[in-house]
């Protein structure tokens, strides 16, 4: 994959992810800035993913844990846990939102 390319499959992801919390039924904020989308919730917790360029990968930090996912064949992967990104996104804003969660792209 080439720098474009992988620009605009994370750029794509992001959008994805703040599409999908503006349709959450949950007490979430988010902001965004530069390849960085900051999610907030009701406990004062965070999870931020972040565009990494040099690496191409996204990064995802959570209250428990970091993850950074690559791009394998038509999803984002974890590259220690073999988790895929929407699922991992998903179970990590369900435990800090108290609630579950369905985000999706």
């Amino acid at each position: 994959m080439n720098d474009l390319e992988y620009d605009e499959l994370a750029d794509n992801t992001l959008l994805a992810v703040e599409q999908a919390l503006d349709s959450a039924d949950a007490d979430l904020d988010y902001e965004t800035h530069g390849g960085l989308l900051s999610i907030s919730f009701a406990d004062g917790s965070k999870i931020i993913i972040n565009k990494q360029p040099p690496l191409q990968q996204l990064w995802l930090a959570t209250k428990f844990n970091g993850h950074h996912f690559e791009w394998h064949t038509d999803k984002w992967i974890d590259n220690r846990s073999g988790a895929e990104f929407w699922q991992l996104l998903n179970d990590a804003a369900a435990k800090q939102a108290g609630m579950t969660l369905n985000l999706a792209p």
